[in-house]
């Protein structure tokens, strides 16, 4: 009798599973594409820095995003993203701005990540100084977007006594 029952489930087993769609293998990720597509995003943040319009830099993170920066506490949400780059453009004086350009990326799925580096440059176009960060973007609604970003200076540290 035991013998039937697992006989009978195995058969069960066999056929739901059967019985399932297949499953799809996931889509092969062209990286030169998302190369593009990922220097175009940086681009456009560049610009938007550069053009001091706060919202349209913001415009690069998720709503749920988390960026962090040097020296001061992560900004957690779209919203206090935006807030934090709108004064640090307010305090801007300089007339420099940021180049920024993708050197490595990995890929899978939905998700990407993307190690950079920045430069700033001043009106002359000669370098003030430079750094890298890493972004985490994962693909919402058909777009990347950042979720979780950092930066580092390749600077060296003053020391502040």
């Amino acid at each position: 009798m035991k013998n039937q029952i697992y006989a009978f489930l195995s058969m069960m087993t066999l056929l739901l599973c059967s019985c399932a769609a297949p499953v799809e293998p996931p889509k092969a990720i062209d990286m030169d594409q998302l190369k593009v597509e990922i220097q175009k995003m940086e681009d456009a943040f560049a610009a938007a820095e550069k053009a001091k319009d706060a919202a349209a830099v913001a415009a690069y993170y998720s709503d749920d995003a988390i960026s962090y920066s040097r020296n001061e506490e992560p900004a957690s949400g779209k919203a206090a993203i935006q807030d934090k780059i709108a004064k640090g453009i307010a305090k801007d004086t300089t007339g420099n701005y940021n180049v920024y350009k993708v050197v490595d990326l990995f890929a899978e799925g939905n998700t990407a990540v993307e190690i950079g580096s920045w430069t700033v440059m001043n009106p002359a176009g000669a370098e003030v100084k430079k750094g890298h960060y890493m972004s985490y973007f994962q693909k919402r609604d058909g777009k990347y977007v950042c979720v979780r970003d950092m930066n580092v200076s390749s600077a060296p540290e003053t020391d502040k006594k």
